[in-house]
Formats: C-alpha cells, structure tokens, sequence
C-alpha cells in the first residue's frame, strides 16, 4: 500500500534515509520545523539524492504525455470514493499510466516539493514552485474523494507537518 499518514517532514527524512542508503548526497536538512535545501541556490532540482518530485515534475510523470484529465477511465486507473470500499488499496492493482507508473491518481494525494502559491505569468519551463506560500502541494487525489476530483490537474495544500489518512507519497 502507499506510504500514508506522514507529514512533508516524514517525506523529505524518508527520501534523506533513501540518499544515504544508496551513497548518495542528503537534498535537504530538517531539525524540527525547519528544511534547508542543501544544494546551490537551494534548488531541489541539482540534488544528485532522493527528494520529493517539484508540482510540474509529478504533473508530467502522471500525465504520461496524455492530454486528458485522466490517462484512462477513473476505474480503471484509480482508487476513489465509489469503488475504494474506504481504504488505501495496494499499488498496482489499476492500470498504470503510458509511462509504466501505478496510483498516480487516486489511492492517496500525494506530497510535492512546492509551496502552495499562484503559478507564475507566462510560460516557464520546470518550474520550482512559489518562493512563499501556504503549506505544500499535494495531487492526484485519494481513495475518499469524489470522482470529478481524481485528476492529473488538481491541485491542493496541506500544512508540512500535517498527517492524514488520505496524504502520502
């Protein structure tokens, strides 16, 4: 089943735990509430380690190079309100997206790097999030969420420390 009741905190240990597992660099410092990112500039995107993907990173890899809401028919590719039987399901039970991965929509929201904040004017190309903002975004929707919900556009927010039966990675 996904990982759920963890706090962006928890997230961001976990990916350190992964790095240092593996040999390879921690992306981030977390004493209590406090995260510094440990690359140059404080961009997560030069981290050779684990780390949460950025709000555009999770869009692109769920959305698989389809244009639609969804990359099949919601009961096919997710767990949600009318057929979870309210619970997390284990990962790989649906169809997975054109880019072989499972539970992008669905099962349980998910943690990103960015800060919940308006998206920037114009266009831009991997985008790293807002410099302020209220908590962190989460996507893909979960197992108690309305249908319309469950899609590779929503987008919402959650306090860092802030744990839930429906908030994961």
């Amino acid at each position: 089943c996904p990982v759920e009741q963890v706090s962006w905190f928890n997230a961001l240990k976990y990916a350190n735990a992964l790095s240092k597992k593996e040999g390879l660099p921690e992306c981030f410092s977390v004493s209590g509430n406090s995260v510094t990112v440990n690359t140059s500039h404080g961009n997560p995107l030069n981290c050779k380690g684990y780390r949460l993907p950025t709000e555009a990173e999770w869009e692109y890899a769920a959305r698989a190079g389809s244009k639609g809401a969804r990359y099949g028919p919601i009961d096919k590719v997710a767990w949600y309100s009318n057929n979870s039987r309210n619970k997390t399901h284990p990962v790989a039970q649906k169809r997975a997206n054109q880019g072989g991965l499972y539970d992008m929509l669905g099962n349980v929201y998910e943690w990103t790097f960015d800060r919940y904040g308006t998206y920037p004017n114009g266009r831009v190309s991997d985008p790293i999030g807002s410099k302020s903002g209220i908590g962190r975004v989460i996507r893909g929707g979960s197992w108690d969420i309305n249908a319309r919900y469950v899609r590779a556009a929503l987008r919402s927010y959650y306090e860092l420390a802030d744990r839930n039966y429906f908030l994961g990675f």
